[in-house]
């Protein structure tokens, strides 16, 4: 009886080992916010992505095979970010694409590390994505198509100081969120650096909408810019309330301002406020991705995460090829080598220190509620 049931066993595992290999199908995971305050990014994320993979299995796949996605709705929450990584996991993906939040994406890591799948994010642009902030090692199977807030709060401090002219700053920023503390700290030392003054720094908590209190005490140190790193939301609350106060600073923001509601929700108070973002409609490098979006859907993509969604895809499937298996460790080395692809955004080569992208550039963009648009400023490849 014991010989039969070990002969059935590996009759078994032969069964299904041949079955795995004749699968003729690759699966990555996409975890994204596909409702909540971040759905509109993320919908337009998962239609960009939806679009490529089309085009990549029409021209006949990797390594002989087909992609499929496997998406969940992780709803820009911490914890259910944790419990998609988990099924992603359980359902064999061989990559991970997302989140696009920083908090989420430092969340998720260690899941997708135990379980040795590279994980590439679209627009969490925290240092501690990728590198482990206890050990301050590089996380092995974390990865990122786009700058990191180092970057982009200098990028916002350069440009108060150089092109605004800025002498006398003040910050409002969510005490209750990563992105917003960390830009904070950014901004702050840079704009310290380059001989501005922090005249005021005040903080609210996650989920309040009324700052009159922070900007009242702004008021009489009358700076000449107010950095606000938050969503689109808060920047326009903040707006509104500081104009109603009389308060004439110029506004400057992150690329979470990066959406329409942020001039519908601000109106001519957020007018003429610039923002750092990732992407821009007017950036030639993406003007084929633009022009295809626009037909296959009917309107613009939201950026910047669609752009960096693709640029995620290229990234797995390039360290797919380079890897030549679909093998977690393997394609995670390939990665993290990976030099002068061709992705949607332009040439991206990553820095295996650290598996951040290697001089990625930031845009400048002024709101123009007139036209309904974001303006494109300027591009900034340094801040040397």
């Amino acid at each position: 009886m014991r010989k039969i049931l070990m002969m059935t066993a590996a009759v078994l595992i032969l069964v299904f080992a041949g079955a795995a290999f004749a699968d003729d199908v690759i699966r990555i995971g996409h975890t994204v916010s596909l409702t909540g305050g971040a759905s509109m990014w993320g919908q337009s994320e998962a239609r960009a992505l939806d679009m490529l993979v089309k085009k990549i299995n029409d021209a006949g796949g990797v390594l002989g095979k087909k992609i499929e996605f496997v998406r969940y709705d992780n709803r820009n929450d911490g914890v259910e970010a944790v419990n998609v990584a988990r099924r992603l996991v359980s359902d064999g993906v061989v990559a991970v694409i997302g989140p696009a939040q920083s908090g989420n994406s430092i969340a998720s890591a260690p899941v997708f590390e135990r379980a040795s799948i590279p994980m590439v994010v679209t627009t969490a642009t925290n240092p501690y994505v990728t590198i482990d902030q206890r050990s301050g090692k590089v996380r092995p199977f974390a990865f990122r198509p786009c700058f990191i807030d180092p970057f982009q709060g200098t990028v916002a401090a350069r440009f108060a100081v150089t092109d605004l002219g800025a002498k006398k700053g003040a910050i409002l920023y969510d005490v209750g969120s990563d992105y917003g503390q960390w830009l904070a700290k950014y901004f702050e030392e840079a704009f310290t650096e380059k001989g501005g003054t922090i005249v005021a720094k005040e903080a609210f908590r996650t989920d309040e909408l009324d700052y009159r209190a922070q900007l009242g005490k702004m008021k009489d140190l009358a700076p000449d810019v107010i950095f606000i790193p938050t969503s689109q939301k808060e920047a326009a609350m903040a707006a509104k309330q500081a104009r109603d106060l009389g308060i004439g600073a110029v506004l400057l923001g992150t690329d979470n301002w990066g959406s329409p509601d942020l001039i519908e929700l601000g109106g001519s108070a957020i007018d003429g406020g610039y923002f750092v973002n990732l992407a821009d409609l007017a950036d030639p490098d993406i003007q084929d991705f633009v022009a295809e979006y626009k037909a296959a859907f009917g309107e613009e993509p939201v950026l910047p995460n669609p752009v960096m969604a693709q640029d995620a895809l290229i990234m797995i499937v390039e360290g797919l090829k380079k890897a030549g298996t679909t093998d977690g460790a393997k394609l995670a080395d390939a990665l993290a080598n990976l030099k002068d692809i061709k992705v949607t955004s332009g040439p991206l080569t990553i820095n295996p220190e650290d598996h951040n992208p290697l001089d990625k550039p930031a845009v400048i963009q002024q709101v123009d509620v007139a036209n309904k648009t974001f303006k494109f400023v300027k591009k900034y490849f340094s801040v040397e």
